[in-house]
């Protein structure tokens, strides 16, 4: 009687742990879930909010990944984004129309897309996956993003177009007031040192000369030495215009 009660009890613990070869895995498998610890981005920018997971059970229908949100100024975790076999986006809130889904489960990632970010995007966001049965592990990870406001800057063609309309006008303006100043002192050294043949300067309609040029005048010798007909031509008041304030008759 006794070897009966033997026998069925090696066939209930072989029983046993053929249940345990089979749910024994699923109960300890985990699945991991990593993001970057921070994100730096400027004000406008679309800034990816990356996540990937490992498990050891194939991603099926039932794995969905949620995305929370707690402002920098604290309070609680308010979950935006959900996934579920398909993505659904926010329908109200500050992220409204701010969200894409760009994971892929096959490939372990459940990453989305935050566009045009504002300085009031700043605070931690985290990706939680679930993949039953692996729902043990770390199913979670947080990312912490700070958003600046952009800084201006000049492209090359900003400044071409300022060397094009400013500097390059105003360096011929420049070349041509240079080119007055010196150009009429030329012209006017030009205009002293030439003068035309039919010019007559002041005093030479009368036949005196200018200062400088050197006239011989006459002297008592030779006036004394003139003939009768020389001497009538040269008191001869007609040939000579009258007398100028500054002009003596010679007395021997």
């Amino acid at each position: 009687m006794r070897r009966p009660v033997r026998g069925k009890a090696a066939v209930n613990v072989v029983l046993l742990l053929g249940l345990l070869g089979c749910f024994g895995p699923s109960a300890v498998s985990c699945i991991t879930v990593s993001t970057p610890a921070e994100l730096h981005a400027s004000k406008g920018d679309a800034v990816t909010l990356s996540c990937t997971f490992t498990s050891t059970s194939r991603p099926t229908s039932r794995m969905s990944v949620d995305w929370s949100y707690r402002p920098q100024s604290g309070g609680p975790p308010n979950t935006f984004f959900h996934f579920s076999s398909r993505a659904f986006p926010p329908p109200d809130g500050q992220f409204v129309g701010r969200i894409q889904w760009r994971g892929s489960p096959a490939r372990g990632d459940a990453s989305i897309s935050l566009l045009n970010a504002t300085l009031n995007d700043n605070g931690t966001y985290t990706c939680s996956v679930r993949n039953p049965p692996d729902v043990h592990g770390s199913p979670t990870s947080h990312t912490v993003l700070t958003v600046t406001p952009k800084v201006p800057s000049i492209h090359f063609s900003d400044i071409a177009v300022l060397i094009a309309f400013i500097l390059l006008p105003s360096a011929v303006i420049t070349l041509i007031l240079i080119g007055r100043m010196l150009c009429p002192k030329k012209q006017q050294n030009q205009s002293k040192a030439y003068r035309s043949p039919i010019e007559v300067t002041v005093g030479e309609e009368y036949g005196i000369h200018p200062p400088a040029a050197k006239i011989k005048t006459a002297s008592c010798c030779d006036l004394y030495l003139m003939d009768s007909e020389d001497e009538a031509e040269y008191y001869n008041p007609k040939q000579f215009p009258p007398a100028d304030d500054g002009y003596v008759e010679s007395q021997c």
